[in-house]
């Protein structure tokens, strides 16, 4: 069949179809149409680039001096790799001569702060990746295109500078380049960083002027858990998960890193280095007791594995203070440990702090060698790197110096007091807890925090009581007294009115006296949920403290579950949240308080509880203000497990020192004031050089203090000294292994709620950190009085209140 092929039309007869120019250009008058085909307009010129194989060898020098010497960042050997890589295929063979590689390297270390990066760049993170990617996109010809600098916008992203729509962000031929407003200011040294930052905190007031929606509560289980790296002597994060049955390695990490964050904070200290002046005198070895030293003098840590071979010279020791299977007092660290002999020993500041095994100290004295076969060698029987012969005779004892948060963070400011800075740029790059670090947030959080908190704190201000956290301690809710102290404190502050209110409460336990499930009196689980309950038919009448307030509940050692197989003695630390069986009917109280003021007035209210761990952290504007919440009987704890010196003359008539079997002193049956050994001489300039004790915040006189004061600063300083909140063996006070990071002290916190109820209700400021203790909520005594403490935010200091209850 034979097929017939249709002949094309002649295009005259061929069916109109109109075009549409992407870009036409208009005619100059109504008889000329639109050109078919349009002129296009001049394409970019894109020149070529030839990619290299780029060695990281070759730009190491670079690198170092941009990230490095420049910006204070470390680099690592993957994260150069990818950087030699990545300039090698974007800048070609003009990396060094044509200067492209140090303009990369520049924007790359900028984005990587300004994003938050630690100061350990790796180069196997998403963060890092997305940065390189980010720059790719901005590069043409192997160089940085863009209106502006790079380096002046946002760090979450990069703008393309696109102008009219459908036109791209690359230069086109015959545009003259425009001298935008960031030209100018670059001109004048501002960034518009500085003013992207003023524009966001504009709209953070505009989002809220309540303090309480920038309150936060870390639990001990969701902080970062964070340790020492000793090479790289910086934070980092650890990346495996936690494990409640972790490998045995893990204990020996737990007491490795307390001693290397502790080891470097000592040697951050100016005592412990070298001055450079040549007119400084060598120490000589006329014996002190100076741990901390005078203008005139420094000090140097001693290994104790560097003793050997050394007897009879003297040397200032840091390490753990145990108890040696003999049963006598020994210190070690990670090259060794020793026998110690303190029967000479003073503390110092005397009666300032407590020392008990578990407590990192130093220890300055004599090293005796003992000559005989055994002796003199290391050994594999005791310590980290083994035991070392003879003893040493401490001649001072004393904890290693405290360091303020704003010297860890590395913070220049107004708070910074002489004699107080270190010599290096702190760790302000480390997200301690999750919610920024201070150089990222600090400062832009201050600002927000001051202009929230600008009206001076009087009388007549309406919102005065936006800035209080009231903190109620030993809370126990099967005591009538207990709960009629709430209601007498619950209606005070719901009788301030709505704007009054405070930020939050904290209900810290025992909630219940008797622990549950121990086989005792107490019934167990249905006598606790009753205990709850009767705590939610109190807060109930009081609904305008539950739509605008937070209320914090932290669990004790008595409240379930844990106490069911503790019986009441020392659980786990840190401690899971009172389970959900106990709190349905206050939460449901919350809501029901939330949903009547909805209804009444038309708006929403967020009042919560939250039931939070034991530790537990509360930020307040990020990085810029952070509260430690701690129930513990911490101070009968040190008084049965403290090491007594020979001539210490216990004042404290109502809670005497009492040691544990085989923790004392050599020549501890000595009663106090009976040591007929002749006084040690102290260097007086030393002395008080040394003796930086808390200060009171009452009006007490140091002649006039009370007993109950001196155990409260001897409290304050052990524990904020050491920078850890349990600092006893793991027999004495269990610790979980992969938790420890939730119990550290470093840096320092702006205040610390440390409860204890065997101590009366006290606040101390301790280089500038504020301690409070609100004690037993039923102050016992004829009085019944119900004590509680007022933390004021803005002021960063605590007032302890009373109210009487009959």
């Amino acid at each position: 069949m034979a097929t017939h092929h249709q002949a094309p039309l002649a295009p005259v007869f061929r069916p109109f179809q109109p075009t549409t120019a992407i870009d036409a250009v208009p005619s100059s008058s109504p008889a000329f149409g639109t050109p078919a085909h349009p002129i296009k307009p001049p394409q970019p010129y894109k020149p070529a680039i030839l990619p290299i194989l780029l060695a990281p060898a070759s730009l190491r020098p670079l690198a170092f001096r941009t990230f490095t010497k420049k910006h204070d960042l470390t680099l690592t050997s993957s994260a150069l790799q990818a950087l030699a890589t990545f300039i090698g295929k974007q800048c070609g063979s003009g990396w060094r001569e044509e200067g492209l590689a140090e303009l990369v390297l520049e924007e790359v270390a900028k984005t990587w702060k300004r994003n938050g990066g630690g100061v350990i760049v790796e180069g196997n993170g998403e963060e890092f990746k997305k940065i390189l990617k980010n720059i790719a996109g901005c590069m043409l010809g192997g160089r940085l295109v863009q209106g502006r600098s790079l380096s002046r916008h946002s760090s979450a992203v990069f703008r393309t500078g696109t102008g009219r729509e459908g036109e791209s962000a690359s230069p086109r031929f015959g545009d003259r380049p425009e001298v935008g407003r960031d030209d100018s200011q670059a001109s004048l040294g501002m960034s518009e960083l500085a003013v992207a930052d003023r524009s966001d905190e504009d709209e953070d007031e505009e989002h809220s002027k309540d303090p309480r929606s920038w309150l936060k509560v870390i639990g001990a289980f969701e902080q970062p858990r964070i340790t020492f790296d000793v090479n790289k002597k910086h934070f980092e994060r650890e990346k495996g998960k936690p494990s409640l049955l972790p490998p045995a390695a893990h204990k020996t990490r737990l007491f490795q890193n307390r001693y290397n964050i502790i080891h470097q904070r000592v040697l951050r200290n100016e005592a412990f280095q070298r001055p450079t002046f040549a007119n400084a005198r060598i120490p000589s070895l006329q014996r002190s007791s100076s741990t901390i030293a005078t203008p005139q003098r420094f000090y140097k840590l001693t290994p104790i594995a560097n003793l050997l071979g050394r007897s009879g010279s003297s040397h200032l020791l840091l390490g753990l203070l145990t108890v040696a299977p003999t049963g006598t007092l020994a210190i070690c660290d990670p090259t060794g440990s020793i026998s110690l002999d303190l029967q000479q020993a003073k503390a110092a500041p005397e009666n300032g702090a407590w020392f008990a095994p578990g407590m990192i100290v130093l220890v300055d004295g004599v090293y005796e060698e003992e000559y005989s076969s055994a002796g003199g060698v290391l050994g594999n029987s005791g310590g980290v790197g083994g035991t070392i012969g003879g003893r040493f005779i401490g001649l001072s004892i004393g904890g290693p110096p405290c360091e303020r948060r704003d010297v860890t963070l590395g913070q220049s400011g107004s708070d910074s007091r002489e004699g107080h800075l270190s010599s290096g740029g702190g760790f302000g790059w480390v997200d301690f807890l999750g919610v920024g670090s201070e150089r990222a947030l600090g400062s832009k959080m201050r600002r927000l925090e001051e202009r929230i908190f600008r009206q001076a704190p009087t009388s007549d201000d309406s919102h005065e009581g936006r800035g209080k956290i009231v903190i109620l301690g030993e809370v126990t809710l099967d005591k009538p007294d207990t709960l009629e102290a709430l209601r007498k404190i619950l209606g005070e502050y719901a009788s301030r009115g709505p704007d009054q209110a405070p930020m939050a409460i904290v209900l810290v336990g025992n909630f219940v006296e008797q622990p549950a499930l121990a086989g005792g009196s107490h019934g167990g689980s249905v006598e606790d949920k009753e205990c709850f309950n009767s705590l939610a038919s109190v807060v109930s009448g009081y609904s305008s403290l539950l739509q605008r307030t937070t209320f914090i509940f932290v669990p004790g050692d008595n409240d379930p579950w844990a106490s069911a197989f503790s019986a009441g003695a020392s659980t786990i630390l840190p401690r899971k949240s009172i389970p959900d069986l106990f709190t349905s009917r206050i939460k449901r109280a919350f809501a029901a308080a939330n949903a009547e003021a909805e209804r009444t007035s038309g708006r929403k209210t967020d009042g919560e509880a939250i039931w939070t761990t034991n530790p537990s952290r509360v930020s307040l504007f990020g990085p810029s203000h952070e509260l430690v919440l701690f129930r513990d009987d911490i101070s009968g704890r040190l008084r049965r497990n403290a090491v007594r010196f020979r001539g210490d003359v216990e004042k404290d008539a109502t809670a005497p020192e009492s040691s544990t079997n085989g923790h004392q002193a050599q020549g501890e049956d000595h009663q106090a004031g009976a040591d007929t050994a002749e006084p040690m001489e102290i260097d007086s300039s030393v002395q008080a050089a040394e003796s930086i004790l808390p200060t009171l915040d009452n009006h007490h006189s140091a002649a006039a203090q009370q007993p109950d004061e001196v155990a409260a600063r001897k409290l304050v300083k052990t524990i904020l000294d050491q920078g850890y909140l349990t600092p006893f063996p793991l027999a004495i006070r269990p610790v979980s292994w992969d938790h420890m990071s939730a119990l550290q002290l470093y840096p320092l916190p702006t205040a610390l709620v440390l409860v204890d109820a065997e101590m009366p209700a006290f606040t101390i400021t301790y280089e500038g950190c504020h301690v409070m203790n609100p004690g037993r909520l039923i102050s016992p005594g004829k009085r019944k009085l119900a004590r509680w403490v007022e933390y004021d935010v803005r002021l960063r200091r605590g007032t302890v209140r009373e109210v009487e209850l009959y």
